[in-house]
């Protein structure tokens, strides 16, 4: 299952910086605006200190952790939808991502030109909502000019398509998005393969200096207000902190944390959220050959999991061995855990829980 993440903002407000950093990369990230012309593209391992645990138990030969896609487009300013700074182009992009980053300059520096002049999270947020908004209408616009040919079949779906098309239509046109619209599991099924950018889910993250690490400025405060009225996640990253800590070792990153007073990366922090605000969960498997992590949906069952791995395991399922994360390390491994009957017989119904390590058993 492939997560992947937009990241969008302002010219020179630090995206390209905080993508070097969580990607390890070097793109270009210079002081001027459309710096980045095509989207960079960067696959991260998402951060679990269980698998390394799990690993030294088992003996095994690699670890694979689960990964997230980001995308640095970018920058966007205001008529982006309409193809000023190159816009349309960006912003299709990021259509079929699954979630948005809008990073946001909390930062003062004389050293770094803000493309309108001063910094103000509040006006720059509208500004770039304002171009998803407008971008998202002239799609929906031209979905409905589309369907209402359909609809001339007299096929019932297709009069239910260009109602919900409309419905959309009307709400944008008030300048809203997507995402607040709530929709029926048969509209939403309607609405497959069909991306809108303003119905992803959006964390909002604050890039400050790294003087304002562990502080709350008025910009800040003001930018989380924001994200806590729209129910958005909200974090605070120092783009120019991430990017030294992507050079260290991990026990150099963790000094270097701790001088700050903080326990986690950007990255780790973004990931955990990521997963949060679009429900999903980690299953684990382990054994000599490798240690891994699974990406699946919160709600998941066993069969559903199995079908992650491979779709044979699906489609064979026969039941599945579970025991939680916790036991199998307390009791270093599955022999004594099993002797305490700690390993658990699961069938089709079974709900997968977050760390769960699973051994599927399947017939095809």
């Amino acid at each position: 299952m492939g997560l992947s993440i937009g990241i969008i903002g302002l010219p020179n407000v630090g995206k390209s910086t905080l993508f070097n950093a969580i990607t390890n990369s070097q793109v270009d990230a210079q002081n001027y605006p459309f710096c980045t012309i095509e989207p960079n593209k960067g696959i991260v391992p998402v951060p679990d200190e269980r698998l390394p645990i799990l690993s030294e138990i088992s003996q095994s030969e690699r670890i694979i952790y689960a990964t997230i896609e980001f995308y640095d487009i970018a920058g966007l300013v205001k008529g982006a939808s309409k193809g000023d700074g190159l816009g349309n182009k960006f912003l299709s992009h990021i259509r079929e991502t699954s979630a948005l980053v809008h990073v946001v300059r909390c930062f003062e520096d004389p050293n770094t030109v803000h493309v309108y002049g001063n910094v103000d999270p509040l006006r720059d947020v509208e500004i770039i909502e304002v171009e998803l908004i407008l971008a998202d209408y002239e799609m929906a616009q031209n979905l409905v000019a589309s369907q209402a040919k359909k609809v001339k079949s007299n096929i019932a779906v297709e009069k239910q398509k260009l109602e919900l098309f409309q419905k959309i239509e009307q709400h944008l046109s008030l300048n809203k998005s997507v995402r607040q619209i709530s929709f029926s599991d048969e509209e939403n099924q309607l609405l497959k393969g069909i991306f809108f950018l303003t119905a992803k889910p959006i964390i909002y993250v604050a890039n400050i200096a790294e003087a304002e690490v562990g502080k709350e400025s008025p910009a800040i405060q003001n930018l989380k207000q924001y994200a806590d009225s729209q129910q958005s996640p909200f974090l605070t990253i120092c783009s120019k902190l991430e990017a030294e800590l992507s050079t260290l070792n991990p026990e150099e990153k963790l000094e270097y944390l701790k001088e700050f007073g903080l326990t986690e990366s950007g990255l780790s922090a973004l990931s955990k959220m990521a997963f949060k605000c679009l429900s999903l969960q980690t299953f684990l498997t382990t054994g000599p050959k490798e240690t891994r992590a699974w990406t699946i949906h919160q709600g998941d069952t066993a069969p559903q999991a199995a079908g992650v791995i491979h779709t044979d395991f699906e489609k064979g399922f026969i039941r599945a061995n579970v025991i939680f994360y916790e036991d199998f390390v307390a009791n270093h491994g599955l022999k004594i855990a099993k002797e305490k009957g700690l390993l658990r017989q699961e069938g089709k119904d079974y709900v997968m829980r977050e760390g769960d390590i699973v051994e599927f058993l399947f017939n095809v």
